[in-house]
């Protein structure tokens, strides 16, 4: 099954990027369904969680680990190119194996996926 998650919020301040990527791990780790594929597709403020080198307080959660693990699952993480460049965040910022997208490339995707979450 092709599982696409859309997030759109901050990657702190509110929760609904947590949760998402939350999900999105829970997904990416299963070992119950080796043929899922799971794509998180970061777009507004959301491509800000990509940036690399976070640093949170102790015992807050960290996006830029949660991502990580998302990618150790064999996830796919992309970023809309346009809201990267609105937002000033260069290629060379972001997280290794974290890619910039296209809204071509995000509508390609929701079509062939089974399932389509927006967070």
């Amino acid at each position: 099954m092709q599982v696409l998650l859309i997030l759109n919020d901050p990657p702190y301040g509110t929760e609904r990027t947590y949760n998402g990527l939350r999900l999105a791990l829970a997904l990416a780790l299963a070992k119950s369904d080796p043929a899922t594929t799971v794509t998180v597709f970061l777009m507004a403020d959301a491509v800000v969680a990509a940036k690399s080198g976070q640093k949170t307080p102790d015992g807050y959660y960290n996006v830029e680990r949660m991502l990580k693990g998302v990618l150790a699952g064999k996830g796919q993480v992309l970023l809309c190119g346009t809201c990267m460049d609105a937002r000033g965040l260069a290629d060379a910022e972001i997280l290794g194996g974290v890619r910039r997208s296209t809204m071509v490339e995000l509508a390609a995707m929701t079509v062939s996926a089974e399932k389509v979450l927006v967070f």
